[in-house]
């Protein structure tokens, strides 16, 4: 049985350009994949037949020898095949080269393309990233601030093309624009990226002065931030867009701002709640009475200390803390109390309070407390 004209299984007439042959196999292709044919037992050869037409049709010297001699190009007859080694799919096309291009052209605009060149012409830019440094009161009332980044933009001159004047990239003369080349050794054919578009399947005839062809430089942006109030530290800011610029009309990436809140030197935060250690003297504590503490908002608090207060008392103040971030409410502020004791006593200070040791010793029970059970100890450890 005689073979099927190669330009027939594919729909184009022998005039066909290259682009129209990807064109019109990649159409075929899909109708006919195995995958989608489950009911079609034909369905693989037919789909063998196309990707062996195709795997001819698209190299220029293989389909110049089928132009001038048909099948018998490549069945030997005319002194083998123009690319060297034996042939698969019936002895018409190389199996690894149209498995290749099958994968590539039914699946590349889901996977990105895998190195084929017409999809990988334009890419994303790259996301960026900007450490961002506030104090506790900008994080607790919210702020703007101005930020200076350096990143890849669009060259002005050619308007992210690379090409002088903004003019269009060229379709690659090595590779066709597939942005890969093949090599046939022994009985495999070796794929590599194009070594003179480098993948992209397009190279550019005349590159721009001002950023060398690469269509991005490097520039400074200013770019206004809001700080929303209640941010904490490793809050992520994203800004859409002010990343680097794409490469060839490519989206650009986004910057992420890391939100980091410096230490404060009153105030101590945990989440929502903010903690102030306030200290107060012995007879503060002892008689009680009120201190005067700071708060986050700029304002002053009047606390009651009781008498009696120890050291780590906490007494709260509702409402005085850090408020939700994007929410309502807020947080509560924690008053600790430190007993602080007396230093650079002279000599009265010392007489009074030896004084008063002797006469307070009943009025100290958590003292009492703890000697008695050391005397407990003892006596344990002596029977």
């Amino acid at each position: 049985m005689a073979k099927p004209d190669f330009y027939d299984l594919l729909g184009v007439n022998r005039s066909a350009s290259a682009d129209e042959i990807k064109k019109a196999y990649r159409k075929k292709a899909k109708e006919l994949h195995p995958d989608r044919n489950s009911d079609n037992p034909n369905a693989e050869a037919q789909f063998k037949e196309i990707n062996e037409a195709y795997d001819v049709l698209k190299d220029p010297e293989r389909k110049a020898a089928y132009d001038r001699f048909g099948h018998a190009a490549f069945d030997g007859g005319m002194g083998g095949a123009p690319r060297g080694g034996p042939q698969g799919f019936g002895g018409g096309g190389d199996f690894a080269s149209a498995f290749s291009d099958v994968f590539e052209d039914l699946f590349g605009d889901f996977v990105g393309g895998r190195g084929g060149g017409g999809r990988s012409r334009a890419s994303r830019g790259s996301d960026l990233r900007y450490n961002l440094r506030v104090t506790l009161e900008e994080a607790y009332s919210g702020t703007r601030k101005t930020i200076r980044v350096p990143r890849l933009s669009e060259c002005d001159g050619c308007n992210g093309s690379g090409a002088e004047g903004g003019a269009e990239p060229v379709t690659c003369p090595t590779c066709s624009g597939m942005g890969k080349v093949r090599a046939q050794q022994g009985f495999f054919t070796v794929e590599r990226t194009c070594p003179t578009c480098g993948g992209a399947g397009q190279i550019v005839k005349n590159p721009c002065k001002s950023c060398g062809g690469a269509g991005r430089k490097e520039k400074e942006a200013n770019l206004s931030v809001n700080i929303p109030a209640g941010v904490e530290t490793g809050t992520r800011i994203r800004l859409s867009g002010e990343g680097e610029a794409g490469l060839r009309g490519g989206p650009a990436g986004d910057l992420y701002i890391f939100v980091n809140v410096a230490e404060h030197a009153l105030f101590k935060r945990d989440a929502m709640n903010l903690y102030c250690r306030v200290p107060v003297s012995v007879t503060r504590a002892a008689l009680g009475g009120e201190v005067e503490v700071p708060t986050i908002d700029g304002g002053r608090s009047r606390v009651k200390v009781p008498a009696g207060s120890q050291s780590g008392k906490q007494m709260r103040l509702r409402g005085k803390g850090m408020p939700a971030l994007r929410g309502a409410g807020h947080g509560d502020m924690l008053i600790e109390l430190a007993v602080e004791t007396p230093v650079n006593l002279t000599a009265r200070q010392k007489e009074l309070l030896e004084e008063f040791e002797k006469l307070s010793a009943e009025n100290n029970p958590e003292t009492s407390g703890f000697f008695d059970k050391v005397k407990g100890f003892w006596d344990g450890m002596k029977g």
